[in-house]
């Protein structure tokens, strides 16, 4: 997964629940919402200092958990399988077709 932003809210989506409301609540607001720090802690009610102290514990949570886990990698290397059996399929389908057989796959 190239995209950095992608790859936060995917971390986020999957181990999302696992941190603290208020890591979660800043995370999201920074990665998902494009907020800035200081519009974060506005909202919030806390410091700018804080909201980045959430932000980076949150971060370093959600890196381990896919370091210890790898679930999110196991996942897309499922998806990765799953459209290579799709378009084996579909060639099939057409060959099939071109081939002028009664069966159905």
């Amino acid at each position: 997964m190239e995209d950095s932003r992608l790859r936060r809210s995917v971390l986020l989506d999957f181990y999302g629940e696992l941190l603290t409301e208020k890591q979660r609540e800043c995370y999201d607001l920074h990665y998902n919402e494009d907020l800035s720090l200081s519009e974060i802690a506005e909202q919030s009610g806390i410091s700018r200092q804080g909201v980045w102290d959430n932000i980076r514990r949150a971060d370093a949570a959600l890196e381990e958990l896919e370091e210890k886990t790898g679930l999110v990698a196991r996942v897309t290397a499922l998806e990765r399988e799953l459209a290579d059996l799709r378009e084996q399929l579909e060639r099939l389908r057409s060959a099939e077709g071109a081939g002028g057989s009664a069966n159905g796959i």
